[in-house]
């Protein structure tokens, strides 16, 4: 299922650091703090124009919530009541920082009908947090998530890959942490150096080294199988598409399309390697592969990228079918039903 969510953000609000990534002017495109006339009137827009509002829900995302006053928390989650219940908004999502979590405020946050908290983990490397500014530890994360869980919220994990200072080691250990913490939902969001951050200067000095996007890429669609085969649903892979973000950003892994492009090479990968493994059993190759239906798009590849290696690599011209038997990234071959 589409996750589905109407998103009021509440810009820097809250967020006692301003990590190494930052720039939360060009992130949300806004300045303003949203007051309760505003929720009620995105709320009020979106009542009226959604055609189907089944599990949607009021999302207080771009700062740490739970850090912000308690009065203006309050403020805004009372107004957001009034929108919430038969043929409304099924709850409210908010994200905020591990370090802004404890018994107190999950207590009021019940209250008020939260209904999944996402924490910006970011990654569960100590020395990977310290050096981007995060101002909290792995252990928080840990702490936090088996508290929220505890108080029965739906657990979200927000990760960053690429952070200054991590490797690809660093990258590994966080995916298997964080699948272990077992959340409902994962975003996650490759890093994008925007101006005016710590992140700029370090990659502007010669400092900051970035991983290939090709192996970023790559790396990622493996992440987003292992999430999937654990029973989490990645909801965001990538920065939204902004055109603040595409004036402003000076390096990182920012496309349009960037979950299509990590899904793209899952599928490459994967009928590669049965076209390998014809080769090595020094059977006749594969041309017909079957993917759950609503997969077709992605495994031909963006501008047909798949299909077309496949033809200039193998002399083979690839035919693509829906298969509704098959689940999310799991390809076979039509001739010879081998699943991988």
């Amino acid at each position: 299922m589409k996750h589905k969510n109407i998103s009021i953000f509440i810009p820097h609000a809250g967020c006692p650091y301003q990590c190494a990534f930052c720039n939360q002017k060009i992130i949300t495109a806004q300045e303003k703090l949203p007051r309760a006339e505003d929720v009620r009137k995105i709320c009020s827009q979106a009542l009226s124009e959604m055609p189907d509002i089944s599990d949607t829900e009021i999302a207080f995302f771009g700062g740490s919530f739970t850090a912000i006053p308690e009065a203006y928390m309050l403020e805004l989650l009372e107004t957001a009541q009034d929108f919430i219940g038969k043929d409304k908004f099924s709850g409210i999502r908010i994200s905020t920082r591990p370090d802004c979590i404890s018994r107190d405020i999950l207590e009021i946050l019940k209250k008020y009908h939260v209904t999944a908290i996402e924490l910006g983990a970011q990654s569960m490397s100590n020395s990977v947090l310290k050096a981007n500014r995060r101002g909290h530890t792995a252990e928080q994360v840990v702490k936090s998530a088996k508290l929220i869980r505890h108080y029965g919220f739906a657990l979200g994990l927000q990760v960053m890959f690429g952070l200054y200072k991590s490797s690809w080691t660093d990258e590994l250990e966080t995916g298997w942490q964080i699948r272990d913490l077992k959340p409902d939902t994962v975003r996650i969001y490759p890093v994008v150096i925007l101006k005016d951050t710590k992140l700029a200067e370090y990659y502007q000095s010669g400092a900051y080294p970035l991983f290939p996007l090709e192996e970023a890429v790559a790396f990622i669609g493996q992440q987003m199988i292992q999430y999937h085969e654990a029973g989490i649903r990645v909801i965001k892979c990538g920065l939204h598409a902004s055109e603040f973000v595409e004036k402003d950003m000076l390096a990182g892994y920012y496309h349009p399309a960037f979950r299509e492009l990590c899904e793209n090479h899952i599928y490459f990968s994967k009928i590669n390697s049965l076209m390998i493994e014809a080769i090595t059993n020094k059977q006749k190759l594969p041309e017909i592969f079957a993917v759950r239906p609503d997969c077709i798009s992605k495994a031909v590849g963006q501008k047909k990228t798949n299909v077309n290696y496949f033809q200039n690599q193998y002399q083979i011209r690839i035919k693509i079918i829906g298969d509704e038997n098959l689940d999310l990234y799991e390809v076979k071959s039509a001739e010879e039903s081998v699943c991988i």
